[in-house]
């Protein structure tokens, strides 16, 4: 590991693909694309590119930070599976950073979007949660800090790639997602077909 540590964090949990590369507390590159869908394909050469940008390979790298969620399912998924395969292939480790902590800031409710007019928030010191934006909002008012939730923060890869940087060199846990709601899809309740024992 050189003295100066370089770091690369990515997040695909919401609606986007964002990437940043710090070296010590210096932003080298941070990039961030809105997008709705499309982040399996991206996201990995976006990773190219920011590291091209900076001049630095792979083998540069001395640890990864990843947003674990909460967030879109799908999008969680496809940047923890890009960070722990990089971590492997790479024998560096990578950091989990939940999106309160990629969002924090003073004076504010760290909340993150959610579908149907709702929040996943930390109120005081319980477990974060779902819950309706109105609560959020209350319960900010109530504590004196603002509530203006983004999905796609413009520093959100830098704020993870700061937080992995701080963490990489005691974390022992691989990243994991972070769900707090029970997925949109369901099992289907059609009865399976009958096998026939032949």
């Amino acid at each position: 590991m050189t003295s100066t540590p370089l770091v690369l964090g990515f997040d695909t949990s919401g609606p986007h693909c964002a990437a940043a590369l710090l070296r010590g507390a210096d932003v080298l590159v941070n990039r961030v694309e809105e997008m709705g869908r499309g982040q399996a394909e991206r996201l990995m050469v976006l990773l190219e590119e920011v590291l091209a940008e900076a001049g630095v390979t792979w083998n540069n790298l001395d640890a990864i930070g990843v947003g674990v969620g909460p967030g879109n399912f799908t999008g969680i998924r496809i940047s923890v599976s890009a960070a722990r395969g990089l971590a492997l292939g790479l024998d560096i480790p990578a950091v989990g950073v939940d999106g309160f902590d990629a969002r924090a800031a003073e004076g504010e409710l760290a909340a993150v979007p959610a579908p149907r007019d709702q929040l996943y928030a930390a109120l005081g010191d319980q477990a974060p949660r779902l819950m309706p934006r109105e609560e959020a909002e209350d319960a900010a008012r109530d504590a004196g800090l603002t509530c203006a939730p983004m999905a796609t923060p413009p520093g959100i890869a830098v704020a993870i790639a700061r937080d992995a940087m701080a963490r990489f060199e005691t974390e022992t846990d691989a990243p994991a997602p972070l769900y707090l709601r029970a997925a949109d899809a369901a099992p289907s309740s059609d009865q399976p077909p009958a096998l026939i024992d032949g």
